[in-house]
C-alpha cells in the first residue's frame, strides 16, 4: 500500500438549479449551460495542476454533452449524480449508472445522492455500484448532522462509503462552503491536520461555483465568491495540495486497498 498522501477531488456536476431553493428560477437550458461554463474553467485548473478526480454526473447533464462526458472519462473517473438534480426515484440509482455507462463506454463504479440525501446500500448495491460517497461527517445546522459516522472510508452492509473529509475532533469540514468562505490559511491548516492523520483528503465542489452567479437570487454565502474570485480561490487551494500528494480517483483508491 503506498505511504503517499492521496488527494481524492471530486466535481459535482448538474443541472444549476440551487436558486430555486432560494426562490429563484432558471431556465432549463440555463442551468445546462452555466455548470458547462464552470466546467470548462474547472478542466482548466485540473490541466494546470495535473488533478486527476472524479466527476459526479447526473444522467440528465451528461446526456446534454455526451462528448465532453467521454473526454473527461478518459482522464478522470465518472460516477453517477443520480439521474436528475432535483426529482428522484429508486428506478434513477440503476438507470443513470447504465445511461452514463451508455456515453463513456465505461463501468460506472459509483454513487453521490445530489444534496447527500440518504440512500440506502441495498438499494446502490442492486443497482450496481461498488461505492457511495454521500456522506459528509460533520454537523452544519439545517442539512447534515452525522457527527456519529465515521471519518474515513468504511465498509456497510458490503458497499464502500468514502465521506467527504472532516478533520480530527472539531470534525470541520473541508468542502465547497468552507472553501469558498474562510480565509486560505484556515483552509490549509485543517486541510494539513487531516492529511497527518489520515493520509487521506476527500474534498468536493460544484463547475457553476466558477461561473459568476452575481445576478442569481442566493444568499451571499453562496454568491459572494464565485467567478474569477472562486477560480482564484480554488487555483490556490490546487497548487498548495499539489505539494501536499497525489491526485487520484474514488476508484483508483479502492483499488490501492485491495478492493476491486
Amino acid at each position: 500500500m503506498s505511504k503517499t498522501n492521496k488527494l481524492l477531488i471530486s466535481v459535482d456536476v448538474e443541472e444549476f438549479d440551487i436558486p430555486m431553493e432560494f426562490g429563484g428560477h432558471v431556465p432549463l437550458h440555463e442551468q445546462l449551460s452555466v455548470s458547462h461554463s464552470g466546467l470548462m474553467s474547472v478542466l482548466e485548473l485540473f490541466e494546470k495542476y495535473q488533478v486527476r478526480a472524479t466527476f459526479f454526473v447526473t444522467a440528465y447533464w451528461a446526456q446534454h454533452y455526451p462528448e465532453l462526458i467521454r473526454q473527461l472519462a478518459i482522464r478522470h473517473e465518472v460516477a453517477s449524480h443520480a439521474y436528475y438534480h432535483s426529482s428522484f426515484e429508486p428506478a434513477h440509482l440503476e438507470g443513470s449508472r447504465l445511461a452514463l455507462t451508455e456515453i463513456t463506454g465505461m463501468p460506472v463504479n459509483g454513487f453521490r445522492m445530489p444534496r447527500l440525501k440518504p440512500v440506502s446500500t441495498a438499494s446502490l448495491l442492486s443497482a450496481g455500484y461498488l461505492y457511495d460517497s454521500s456522506l459528509n461527517p460533520t454537523w452544519l445546522p439545517g442539512r447534515y448532522n452525522n457527527w456519529d459516522k465515521p471519518r474515513t472510508p468504511f465498509v456497510e452492509n458490503g458497499l464502500w462509503v468514502m465521506p467527504s473529509s472532516v478533520s480530527p475532533l472539531c470534525r470541520y469540514p473541508i468542502f465547497w462552503l468552507s472553501i469558498k468562505n474562510m480565509p486560505g490559511v484556515v483552509t490549509r491548516h485543517f486541510s494539513n491536520t487531516i492529511l497527518r492523520k489520515d493520509r487521506l483528503l476527500s474534498c468536493y465542489f460544484h463547475p457553476w461555483e466558477l461561473a459568476d452567479l452575481s445576478s442569481y437570487q442566493l444568499p451571499a454565502y453562496i454568491r459572494r465568491v464565485s467567478g474569477s474570485k472562486m477560480q482564484q480561490r480554488l487555483s490556490s487551494f490546487l497548487r498548495y495540495l499539489q505539494q501536499k500528494g497525489e491526485f487520484c480517483t474514488h476508484i483508483e483508491w479502492l483499488r490501492e486497498q485491495g478492493q476491486y
